[in-house]
């Protein structure tokens, strides 16, 4: 009787460990659909740190999951493009961030339409997925600027497939 106390224990500690980590430290997820090709592609799974976000915010380059705001159940993965006070535009196929054109030589395509300019409240962040002609992102007023609360974390790492393990760098100018 006094063994299955303490398999018991065992289990209930690190049931309690798992979801302390998952909440706060780190957790997978699975890459579904295309909005981040040629970057990310569909399958790929991904290692999502939180605690750097408890220390500074999301800064542009950054590629983060966010909680979808019009179903929060699900989860969008973006590049951050724009913090708070970032004024963004398309304009002929360009990125402008602060009237400055932005060089990305991860985006999948030229953007094949313009978006007016809108500048990003604070504590919020302005998303775009890189395939910019195929991402449901904040240029669509159902996810529009993301609270950093919605932030979920950083995708840090890939995992899987095992021949593009590695680590997901940031891409700023």
């Amino acid at each position: 009787m006094k063994e299955l106390i303490e398999i018991g224990k065992s289990i209930l500690i690190a049931i309690i460990a798992a979801f302390l980590i998952i909440t706060f430290i780190f957790e997978t997820v699975s890459v579904d659909g295309h909005s981040m090709d040629p970057t990310l592609s569909n399958g790929d799974r991904l290692i999502v740190e939180k605690v750097s976000y408890y220390f500074r915010a999301p800064k542009p380059g950054d590629i983060v999951v966010i909680k979808y705001p019009a179903n929060p159940k699900e989860k969008f993965i973006k590049r951050v493009i724009g913090v708070g006070g970032d004024r963004i535009k398309v304009e002929n196929g360009k990125l402008y961030v602060n009237d400055v054109v932005k060089n990305e030589p991860y985006i999948l395509e030229t953007m094949t339409s313009d978006f007016n300019e809108v500048t990003v409240p604070q504590n919020t962040v302005f998303v775009m997925g890189d395939n910019r002609n195929n991402s449901r992102d904040s240029r669509f007023p159902d996810v529009g600027f993301v609270n950093y609360k919605m932030v979920v974390g950083r995708a840090a790492l890939r995992i899987y497939p095992f021949s593009r393990m590695g680590r997901l760098s940031t891409f700023q100018n």
